[in-house]
């Protein structure tokens, strides 16, 4: 990317008229979240979601791109994580904003649509995609992670032409597939020539803003034992019991890379920067017959600056250790196999003129500046920083229970997310009127 120009410097009454405006948007900007939410946009399934936002971009004059996100055009493509499904009207949303005449930067906001199963239903305290207001917070899956976060960048530019301006400078608005699985959508965009100078993604990090993410590898490990009627359990293999003993040999690998000597810099002073997760198991045939074969889906994170083929290797190692050096595994085979998240760790420069705007934004509204924060997850900041050498962050509300039960979003939270994204929209891109 070139230089980014000087950032526009705002005289105080302006500040003040974006401010006041943001907070008149609010009951609108809760709406539109509560709409969002009311999209039980699972992974295959976020058609109708991605209808209301093309429809929503449209009414706003926007200029609008919709087009389907496909293995076969990505496949090659650096970043591409392998597809863990195929479906149809799987599509990305893209709107356009062009100045009248261009003089600021250009930025990238970026959000993602697709929502992660809800797990156990009733369990929750209400649906699970009916939003539902309690005090401060609004309830639902997909609230904090990252509906609220579509809604908060679309109300900052609305908030902007409230007042008969618009950002001069391009502004891309991306309503993505694919974020809580492979990425993909995120690569889509860029693979169809999407760029700027920099951009922005409305993640639920609690008001802080992103300074390093870790990588993330999904895998799956395929049993294969020896079936045996239970009254002859000796002469057999239980495919799901060597599961677990491989699983429980591969977790010492995430143990080794916990160890302080061998965390990355920006790592150093989390807990456990590394989580590895066994997130979903199935196999057997017969409650009376030893299982024979099993197989596991596996998360396993790792450092930024390291390569998945390492990782890779590194795993397929430990588990070939554990497969000899266990005596109940003796006569086991496995097979492991990649689909889902292949994705890179990254490093966001903190002294980038985005990132201090940004932060400088969030001082203006909240009293006090932001906090930075390492992920040990992992977002589509990646696909930008790493495959599109875009400068990216992620800033967003505060959010409790995301991937869990009763998810929910800080409505104030949101408020001011979308307050400090308007200003900093303001600053970064500067200002024109609307003719």
């Amino acid at each position: 990317m070139t230089n980014p120009s000087t950032p526009a410097v705002l005289d105080t009454a302006l500040e003040k008229d974006i401010l006041d405006a943001a907070d008149a948007g609010n009951d609108d900007l809760l709406s539109l979240t509560q709409t969002l939410v009311g999209f039980s946009s699972l992974l295959g399934d976020e058609g109708p979601a991605q209808d209301f936002m093309e429809g929503l971009f449209r009414g706003m004059g926007l200029k609008v791109d919709r087009f389907e996100v496909t293995d076969e055009e990505l496949s090659k493509v650096p970043g591409y994580s392998p597809a863990v499904g195929h479906w149809y009207n799987h599509d990305n949303v893209v709107a356009t904003h062009t100045p009248a005449n261009p003089t600021g930067n250009s930025l990238i906001l970026n959000g993602h649509i697709d929502v992660v199963p809800v797990g156990a239903e009733e369990l929750w305290s209400t649906p699970p995609f009916e939003p539902t207001v309690r005090e401060d917070r609004l309830y639902g899956r997909g609230s904090g992670d990252m509906k609220a976060g579509i809604a908060a960048y679309l109300s900052a530019f609305r908030t902007l032409t409230s007042l008969g301006l618009q950002p001069a400078a391009p502004v891309f608005l991306q309503s993505v597939v694919e974020e809580e699985c492979t990425g993909n959508g995120a690569l889509a965009c860029l693979h169809r020539g999407y760029t700027a100078d920099a951009a922005v993604i409305p993640e639920p990090f609690q008001e802080t803003i992103m300074s390093a993410q870790g990588g993330v590898m999904w895998l799956q490990v395929e049993v294969t034992g020896k079936p045996a009627h239970v009254l002859n359990d000796t002469d057999g293999l239980n495919a799901i019991e060597s599961a677990f003993a491989l699983w429980s040999g591969l977790k010492t690998l995430a143990d080794e890379w916990n160890q302080p000597g061998n965390r990355h810099p920006a790592f150093a002073e989390l807990d456990t920067p590394i989580k590895f997760n066994l997130g979903k198991i199935r196999g057997g045939e017969w409650a009376s017959s030893l299982a024979t074969r099993c197989v596991m889906d596996i998360r396993c994170g790792f450092y930024p600056g390291i390569a998945t083929a390492r990782v890779r290797k590194d795993v397929e190692r430990r588990l070939e250790k554990t497969a000899q050096a266990d005596p109940r595994l003796a006569g086991i085979t496995f097979e492991v196999n990649y689909a889902g998240f292949q994705s890179e760790g990254c490093i966001v420069d903190t002294e980038h003129p985005a990132v201090t705007v940004l932060s400088e934004s969030h001082l203006k509204v909240a009293g006090e500046r932001p906090e930075l924060f390492v992920s040990a997850a992992t977002t589509d900041v990646r696909t930008f920083q790493l495959y599109g050498s875009i400068p990216a962050t992620c800033y967003g509300p505060e959010a409790s229970n995301i991937h869990g039960i009763d998810e929910s979003v800080s409505i104030k939270s949101m408020n001011r997310v979308s307050a400090v994204l308007a200003l900093f929209i303001a600053r970064w891109c500067g200002l024109e009127k609307i003719r």
